[in-house]
């Protein structure tokens, strides 16, 4: 068991924290710029950085024009670059700088990456614009293919496409690129990330004009994304000259298409933007999209064409607690009008893949089960909206409610409020007469007036009901729609062959519970239906999850809050995270509401019921369509494992955890 200091480390689960610098920079004063980039350094490492990058040409300043090709300067910037080295030695940072270099009695726009005092290589910017404001090849030379090592700042260093290695963590490569690289239409990172780079710094002196910050956002996020990558972007900022231009000192940080962090714009001073890359998360990526391996082997020469560099640094120890925000809902997006989208979105794919099935089977009838819980709540609505859309009649809904042993006043009149708001046409079978004659057959002591609550008293309930829905579809030539949810399924907490289990094609099958409550939020809010339905759907809302299969039933009791146990699905699921790491995310998103012991006490009630326990009921699932990039759990789509596993090397992992943060 790791302790509390060390768990709570976030390079201990695959993290790396980075830093975005703007200083600000005197034009044509290396030694100034020097010092100011020492000094963000500094602060970098004191913040527990590993990496920081500076802007295009930051030690000189990016707008010196023809001072480029003034000796004092290039001397100025190589002294000036050897002064950093020397004064940086102590620090545990790798820093990237901008600076001109001679090279072969030629120059070039260059990133240099420093750590510990040893400069450790050099890389070229490949492409220079020259048109509109720009002219770089008045003084810059396009970065050569023949160069390979050159003398700077009193060291022999590698000079050229180099990949930058952390020996401490093998995951952290870095490859550098210069502002307009990332404009072509393939940048030289594309071929970085394929021979192994995961992340990329742009040392960039991008000019603000009107909307150009918005493209540049939109370009270093496409960039990440097909990189499977995190990609560092730091622009000139104030200091530079605005003889005819201005800047805004743009610096973001993008993971896998994610903004993580962005500079304040127009800051007026230096800056520096922290952000933690997840490289476990771009390790994981890589491997599930075996393309990326495909493309890298088609590119096979370009990617031959770098060099992998070794670099180390003593990485923080002890407490080290994560910048970036960990959602506490990852079905579920934060922001409300994202949220609102989300919503509409997994609304539609539910309906249309109900749609679809009836036209392609002819069926015009649909039979469902309605609780007044959740998850028959929300497939009742996707079934009305497939109604409204194909032209037929709501009647044409058969709902049903199957009051049991159990079921509360209060869900046998949602249930009905529900049905009539929707237009549907509704009966009630009370399930407990065929229930007793099942228990009469068997023997069970609750026919002969034992309260005898066990596995077979809920699953003879629920095996009714859902041997009345079958053979009311066959009766009505109809579709059984299933209601059961994709978080259901991940616990198991579903009985094999019936409802929440079972169905003709289950819209529900991999919407998240938590996301299913935002779901009919968004619905009761959107005006789609009546003010009496919206009235229903909020009372829904208002209930306590139970199956209501005997008295005083919880969900949650059981199998843990769904909040959490979805968080664990996610992670588990959508990236493959040890439970050591899972149950740290949660943590850094839960620890208001749920201490380290409680998240470890039903990470393991996860663990067991879904590596274990579960895998042969969702082996037989029936059709459902897939809504997020979050996963399913279909036998045919993104789930595909032994039904005779078991959870051995995860609850050895979750061992890890200690009881108290």
């Amino acid at each position: 068991m790791a302790s509390s200091n060390d768990f709570l480390n976030l390079y201990r689960h695959g993290f790396a924290r980075v830093a975005l610098a703007t200083p600000l920079v005197r034009i044509g004063d290396p030694m100034a710029n020097a010092a100011a980039t020492l000094a963000l350094m500094r602060q970098a490492a004191k913040k527990n950085a590993v990496v920081a990058v500076f802007p295009e040409l930051g030690l000189s300043a990016y707008s010196c024009e023809d001072l480029f090709h003034q000796q004092a300067l290039l001397k100025a910037s190589e002294e000036a670059l050897a002064w950093l080295l020397a004064r940086s030695k102590s620090l545990p940072i790798a820093a990237f700088v901008g600076l001109p270099v001679v090279a072969d009695g030629l120059l070039y726009n260059c990133a240099a990456l420093l750590c510990n005092g040893k400069l450790m290589g050099v890389v070229p910017k490949t492409y220079l614009p020259n048109y509109r404001e720009f002219y770089e090849l008045r003084q810059f030379t396009p970065a050569p293919e023949d160069v390979r090592v050159i003398e700077l700042a009193g060291q022999r260093v590698p000079f050229g496409t180099l990949i930058f290695k952390l020996k401490e963590n093998p995951r952290l490569r870095l490859f550098a690129e210069i502002c307009e690289d990332l404009w072509v239409p393939v940048p030289p990172s594309s071929h970085a990330a394929l021979a192994g780079a995961t992340v990329i710094a742009n040392l960039s002196a991008s000019n603000a004009v009107i909307g150009k910050h918005q493209y540049r956002r939109d370009l270093a996020a496409n960039q990440s994304a097909r990189c499977i990558a995190a990609y560092l972007y730091s622009a000139a900022g104030a200091g530079e000259s605005t003889t005819d231009l201005a800047w805004d000192g743009h610096a973001m940080a993008f993971e896998n298409g994610s903004l993580l962090a962005e500079s304040q714009r127009f800051s007026g001073k230096a800056q520096l933007t922290f952000a933690d890359i997840d490289l476990e998360r771009l390790e994981a990526d890589r491997m599930r999209q075996n393309s990326f391996g495909e493309s890298a082997r088609r590119h096979r020469e370009e990617v031959n064409r770098f060099r992998t560099v070794d670099f180390s640094i003593a990485l923080p120890r002890g407490k080290v607690l994560l910048v970036r925000k960990v959602g506490k809902f990852p079905y579920v997006p934060s922001d409300p009008a994202t949220r609102d989208a989300r919503c509409a979105e997994v609304y539609s794919i539910q309906a249309e893949g109900l749609a679809t099935r009836m036209r392609a089977t002819g069926t015009k009838k649909l039979v469902i089960g309605v609780s007044g819980g959740l998850d028959s709540t929300q497939a009742l609505l996707v079934c009305a909206r497939v109604m409204d859309e194909l032209g037929l009649p709501r009647a044409n809904i058969l709902a049903y409610t199957m009051p049991g042993f159990a079921t509360s006043t209060r869900t046998r009149s949602s249930a009905w409020q529900l049905m009539r708001a929707m237009g549907a046409s509704a009966e009630e079978i009370d399930i407990r007469p065929s229930c007793m004659q099942m228990f009469k057959d068997l023997g069970h002591p609750f026919a002969k007036g034992r309260k005898t609550y066990d596995i077979t008293f809920e699953n003879v309930q629920a095996g009714e009901r859902t041997s009345h829905l079958f053979r009311l579809a066959n009766q009505h030539h109809g579709l059984v729609v299933g209601t059961g949810d994709l978080s259901e399924l991940a616990l198991g907490w579903a009985t094999y062959g019936v409802g929440d289990h079972m169905s003709h094609y289950n819209v529900n099958v991999s919407v998240p519970k938590t996301l299913i409550r935002y779901l009919i939020g968004w619905v009761a809010k959107s005006g789609q239906f009546n003010d009496t339905a919206s009235k229903a759907l909020a009372r829904v809302l208002d209930t306590e999850i139970s199956p209501e299969l005997k008295p005083n039933q919880k969900t949650e009791d059981v199998i843990g809050p769904y909040e959490l146990q979805d968080f664990n699905l996610y992670y588990t699921l959508r990236f493959g995270y040890a439970p050591s790491k899972v149950a740290y995310l949660a943590w850094c998103a839960w620890r208001d509401d749920y201490s380290l012991a409680k998240i470890r006490q039903w990470l393991e009630v996860f663990l067991r019921r879904f590596f274990q326990t579960s895998q042969f009921k969702r082996s037989t699932l029936p059709n459902g369509p897939k809504v997020g990039s979050g996963g399913s759990l279909s036998p045919r789509g993104d789930w595909r494992a032994p039904s005779d596993g078991n959870a051995s090397v995860w609850l050895a992992d979750l061992k890890k955890i200690p009881l108290k943060a």
